[in-house]
């Protein structure tokens, strides 16, 4: 598949992401100078989970119990303290997807998007893959490319390439 943008947040692992597909595809038009060129940009970020940052699974439980953290997690418009709903992940993805992803997509390019789930989830609501109360159930398994087929700017189909 020829890549004609390449689209990351700008955290390590999303960029490293795009570096590693990038290189097993052997894909030279990206190069210059020996380096990746894409756009990174923080609206393509991981969710934040506020005041659970740095806290792992058994902690979170413990101190706010498991009922309460299974609604963080997997509630649509519900956010952690100080954090980000999945809602809000959308609302802030969806803009950058209208402005700066779409227009390639209408214009028949290929792009790679290397982000985090719940940013890819809100691009997948955006698209109309998905819909809002359907996204939490979805698994994006790690490491299987994901590729969206569009025409004339709209969804067409789905699958994960192996």
């Amino acid at each position: 598949i020829k890549i004609d943008k390449v689209f990351s947040s700008v955290l390590e692992r999303a960029n490293k992401t795009a570096e590693i597909a990038i290189k097993a595809s052997e894909i030279e038009n990206l190069h210059s100078n020996g380096k990746l060129i894409y756009e990174k940009d923080q609206r393509l970020n991981e969710r934040d989970y506020g005041d659970l940052v740095g806290l792992n699974k058994a902690e979170t439980a413990d101190k706010f119990g498991k009922k309460q953290v299974h609604i963080w997690r997997r509630s649509y418009d519900t956010p952690p303290p100080n954090g980000e709903s999945l809602k809000d992940v959308v609302d802030r993805v969806s803009p950058y997807y209208i402005k700066n992803i779409k227009p390639f997509l209408i214009d028949k390019k290929n792009v790679l998007i290397a982000a985090h789930g719940n940013s890819l989830r809100a691009i997948m609501i955006e698209i109309g893959l998905y819909k809002p109360e359907q996204i939490s159930s979805i698994e994006l398994p790690t490491g299987s490319p994901l590729c969206i087929d569009f025409n004339n700017g709209k969804f067409n189909k789905h699958y994960y390439l192996n």
